[in-house]
Formats: structure tokens, sequence, C-alpha cells
């Protein structure tokens, strides 16, 4: 929070006063009878203003006045856990796990009386084979995404999983698009009209992203190529063509061109952790400073992310800022009311999420104010454009005030990736524009295919404000003009972790092959622990087993005491490093932890138990996961 809650000095009154995210954006619940579980699977306007809802337990509802009685009504019912609505044309258009349906109201009394299925889709019954959409398209087609199945990895085992789909209901054909998904839970367009999709880290995505897609375009997932041979598509790889000797996508590019680069990366844990859904301000100002830009939800973290985009030699890339958190559950869909206000649909049901409910409606209102915020980044020859929303006096613009560093992730097999090669970037010279309100950066060492940390310091407005937000990541896909020599350095290692003296992975040699107590702890659906109550012996020599049979990454952190939030706030603070060593901040307060445990993937740890009987807190410090995620470990009888 201390990103978000910065401080400004009033020089009239030389008082402290506190700037908080709704200052600038204020967000309001939207009541929900309490019969009804409003688990939204996706949401969208009615020209008559009523909001139309599918929640994951297969309802309709129609809300009239959502932004004031908020009169709810039964519209649909008996649906396969739909996870998109579109209205279009009269109809309601939902994206069933087996089909796409259209559902319409003949007769007008307020319920569908026909269901009708546009297109079908064949299931193996994975838990994991969710189905997204429809985006219709200017040429009334419709766009439906298709997560890949879960065994432990991603498997594509009913036919075009792992793609995006188009539907032309003119020829009754369905056209396979683009392939390479793991679980685009969202798509949407940019004011030009060109599709974005959001993806979650997983086998071979090391970090949450958006990526354009072109018909053609392979975004990532092998496990979808096993379908690239079909008829109408236009994607050649095949499986074998991806192994982990690439290390990064960038290289994988470089020798297939059909490898299409994320956009914008979102750094895992600090940028969210489940990136959802994805939609353009078009309110042309009346939703704040940012009109054109694009908004994204983050499911497991309760926020929405600003994305700034630009192309460069034809593609696009761009920077993520931080824009709003504290919603109230984990937020998957975004839909703009005619009023101009933002309105957030959330579950949380089996996929835990920070803000804690279960589910909740809520919007969100610009009040007027503008904040101080870095407003895009843009790439230079030699460096970065930032533009801020207010101006800055020439005087406070130096290069110490900004601090940059570049890393990537590691394209391979494995779940999720660490921050490897991380590197920092000298600064050279800091040029102010002649309206106050960009600032030209020299940076040395750039190198293509590597994402930027930008940190700003401060700096303050003409207006005397600090910024709202400090940082952002730019994603440097292309350097405009290829850049220099020099900047196009070859990756190198992961610096070693501090803390992995506290992994003890080898039963130590004094204990002559013997252990007195074993543990085993597992993880559960709904970022938690299994098990939240252990016990164990002063002093006790512990084999201690921790199991991830859930589908994101997870670890063990065995605090001092009651030390869980202050230990789960240190992980989330440590940016960047912490994404390079398994979230483990280095502090007295942690015992001994596991490594950062892939989804069906297991870590063995030896230590001895406190020597002082009470109780000792364990968390989970992935991003956000501490809060809901831990346990305790009781140690029972005399201190030894």
């Amino acid at each position: 929070m201390q990103l978000l809650r910065l401080t400004v000095f009033l020089l009239c009154s030389f008082q402290l006063v506190a700037q908080d995210e709704s200052d600038f954006y204020a967000l309001e619940k939207i009541a929900i009878p309490e019969e009804i579980k409003l688990e939204v699977g996706g949401m969208d306007f009615l020209p008559n203003g009523d909001l139309a809802v599918c929640t994951r337990r297969g309802e309709v509802f129609m809300i009239s006045d959502p932004g004031g009685a908020a009169k709810y009504s039964l519209f649909a019912r008996g649906l396969h856990e739909p996870l998109g609505l579109t209205v279009h044309d009269g109809a309601t258009y939902i994206a069933q796990r087996g089909e796409i349906t259209r559902l319409t109201d003949r007769n007008g009394d307020g319920t569908a009386d026909v269901y009708e299925t546009v297109n079908e889709l064949p299931l193996t019954g994975n838990y994991h084979e969710y189905h997204y959409g429809p985006l219709f398209r200017p040429d009334g087609s419709m766009m439906t995404t298709r997560n890949v199945g879960w065994e432990g990895r991603g498997v594509s085992k009913s036919e075009f999983r792992g793609w995006m789909m188009q539907y032309d209901p003119a020829s009754n054909k369905l056209i396979p698009y683009a392939a390479g998904m793991r679980s685009p839970a969202g798509f949407g367009t940019n004011l030009e009209g060109d599709i974005f999709v959001a993806e979650n880290q997983g086998d071979w995505i090391g970090s949450g992203r958006i990526t354009h897609l072109e018909k053609g375009d392979f975004a990532g997932h092998p496990a979808s190529l096993r379908w690239s041979g079909r008829e109408g598509s236009s994607v050649d790889l095949k499986e074998e063509d991806l192994n982990d000797d690439f290390r990064t996508m960038y290289n994988a590019r470089e020798e297939l061109d059909q490898v299409k680069l994320p956009a914008v990366w979102f750094p895992h844990g600090i940028l969210g952790i489940s990136t959802a859904s994805i939609i353009a301000d078009r309110t042309e100002g009346a939703f704040g400073p940012f009109a054109g830009q694009l908004l994204v939800s983050d499911q497991g973290q309760s926020k929405i992310m600003r994305v700034a985009l630009e192309k460069v030699d034809g593609e696009y890339q761009g920077a993520v800022f931080p824009f709003r958190e504290g919603f109230s559950s984990g937020l998957i869909r975004l839909n703009f009311a005619s009023d101009n206000t933002l309105y957030a649909g959330q579950t949380a049901r089996g996929w835990a999420a920070t803000g804690g409910e279960q589910y909740a409606l809520e919007r969100l209102k610009w009040t007027g104010k503008t904040p101080f915020e870095m407003y895009a980044v843009r790439a230079t020859a030699d460096g970065f454009d930032v533009e801020f929303t207010k101006p800055i006096p020439a005087g406070n613009v130096r290069p110490s005030a900004f601090a940059i560093q570049n890393f990537t992730y590691l394209y391979h097999h494995n779940y999720g990736s660490p921050v490897v090669d991380i590197e920092d970037n000298a600064i050279s010279s800091a040029e102010l524009s002649e309206d106050g309100k960009t600032v030209r950066l020299k940076v040395e060492g750039l190198r293509p295919g590597y994402i930027y940390e930008l940190k700003v310091s401060g700096l303050r407005s003409a207006d005397n404000d600090n910024l709202l937000h400090d940082f952002g990541y730019y994603t440097l896909n292309a350097i405009p003009g290829g850049g220099s020599e020099e900047s196009l350095a070859a990756a190198g290692e992961v610096a070693e972790d501090p803390t992995a003296s506290k992994r003890p992975t080898s039963m130590p040699a004094d204990w002559n092959g013997a252990f007195d107590e074993e543990i085993t702890l597992e993880s559960a659906l709904g970022m938690r622990f299994k098990q939240q109550y252990l016990t164990a012996t002063p002093g006790a020599k512990i084999k201690f087993t921790f199991r991830n049979p859930d589908d994101m990454e997870h670890n063990f952190v065995l605090t001092s005491g009651k030390m869980g939030d202050k230990v789960g706030l240190a992980a989330a603070d440590l940016g960047l490093k912490g994404a390079a060593s398994d979230y483990i901040p280095d502090m007295p307060e942690v015992l001994v932890h596991t490594e950062l445990v892939a989804p069906e993937t297991e870590d063995t740890i030896y230590f001895t138990a406190p020597t002082e009987a009470g109780t000792y807190e364990y968390i989970c410090t992935v991003p956000g996961h501490y809060k809901v995620m831990r346990g305790i470990l009781v140690i029972k009888g005399p201190a030894s």
C-alpha cells in the first residue's frame, strides 16, 4: 500500500495529506439480494441500460437501474458454467462450456423462451476446459477462446483447445483463427479494433501478459499445435518445433516467424496473478485522463491495471501501470455503462482472490480530479520518453529521479518462470519537453526482448503533487531504428538466492539418517493450505514435504511466531527481487521455507523444530496469497 498511499505537503498549511486512489476513482458496491449468488462469469449492457449478467452457476439475471435501486430478474437458467455474455442485435449470447448459445425473449415477458445453439465444441470433462466470449466483429463474425485442459501440464485433448476461434454465421463455418493460448480468460479490442487477449501464468507462460492476435498467430503454448494441420488453420507450427532450448520467447520468435510476442508483460505478483478482462476506455475523457488506453482486470489480486500501447516496426508494445485496487472479490469482467462508469463483475469460488468475498458487483466512478501519474512510456532509439498527466517544473527533473532495470522470463515447459537476467540501466540524461509533461531519458544498455522496470522518486508536478503510482513496466520487443550494437547483449544467469540456506533439501549428516517426525502439507483449491493446524514437539528433527496439487504456484514459509503478516508484506515489497527468489524475504522472521512449488509437484526440506513451545504461523508468500493461505504450527511441550 505504500505505493498507493503517497503523501503530499500542502505548502500553504504545511500539513501532511494522504493521497489515495479513491480520491480520483471512487468504488461503489451494487447491492445483490441475499438469495442470489452472483458469481459473475460474463456481463454486458442492453440498449435500455439494463445490465445482463451470467453466473458460473448457470443463471442469467437482468438488472434494471444497476446504479440505483438495482432490481434483479431471472432471465435464464440451466447453463453450463458460462464465462462470457454479449448482447448483440436484440439477443443475448452466452459462452457455455460446450457451446455458444443465443437466448431470446420472443413474447417480451422478461424471460428467455428460446435457447438456440449457435455452434458447439467438444469436451473431455477436464475441469480446466473453460470457454470465453463471444466478441462480435464488424463483419458480423464472432470470436471465442478456449482453455487447454490441465493434467499437471496444459493439454489439448479436445479439438482446438488453446485456440481463438472465429465463427462466421453467414457460412456457418468455424474458423481456427490463432493458437498458443493456455488460459485466455479475457479479450477485447483497442480503439483501432485490434484484438488483444489476456493470458495467465502457467507452463510455457512465464507471467501474465496481453498479446495482440491476428489470424495465423501462435501465442506461445505448444499444446494447441496438435490441431495446426486441420482444415482452415493458417498456423503451420508443430508441437515438436518448440522446446526449452530457446530459453526466451524472443529467441523463439527469431527462429519461428509465427511466434507472436506479448505486447505487454505483467510482472507476476506485482501487477496481477490472473489477468482477465480487457477493455478500452472509449469515454473520450469522461472517465478521466486515460482515454484510449486499455484497462485490464486481475482476478487473483482484485484490481485493475492500465496499459499504454504504441507501435514499433509495425507491432504493438508498451507499458503497464497500476490503476485501481481494493475490489471486493476476483475481478473477472469489466463493462462501461452509458454514464461512463465502469462496472466490475467479480467471482472467487475456487479461484481465491485478495478481495476476500466470494462474489461482488461494483462500479468505478471518476471523481473529476486528475492524478499525477506516468501517462505513457514510449521507446526511442536510445532510451524512453516518459509522459506525465501534469507538467513538471524544469528544476525538478534529473537523471537520479529515475531508476531503470531490465529482465526477462524463461520460455519453458515448467510452470511460470522466475525473473531472470536482471540488469540495471544507467541513465545518462533526463531532458524535459517544452510543455513540461514529457521527460526524455537517455538510457545505456538497451536490450530488445526484455521488460523494463521504471521507477520514479522525488518528482512533483507543478501543482506540487507526488505521483500516485511511482512505477511501471515497459515491454521492449523492438528498439526504434534497431538501437546500437552495444544494446544487443546476451542473456545472463539468475543471481544466487541469499535465502537459500533456509531451504535445507538434504538431511543433515548429524541426524545419522533418521528423523523424529514427518509432516506432509498440501495446498487446496481456492488458494489455501489443506492442513491449517500442524503440531510438533520442541526441537524435533522434521522431514517436511509440501505438495501442490493446485493449478498455480505456492510455497511454504515458516515464521518465527505470529509473523505471517509481517513476512507476507515484506515479500510483497520485494518487487522483481521477489520474483527472482521465490518471494522469500531475507529476514530473521523467516525460519525455513520451500521453493516455489509448481502445480502437481512437491518439495521436501529438513529442519529442526523451534525449541520454544508456542504458535508459529506459516504462509504462502506469493504476493496476495498470504492473506488467505496460512496456518499455524503449534510446538507442544516444555522447551528443551
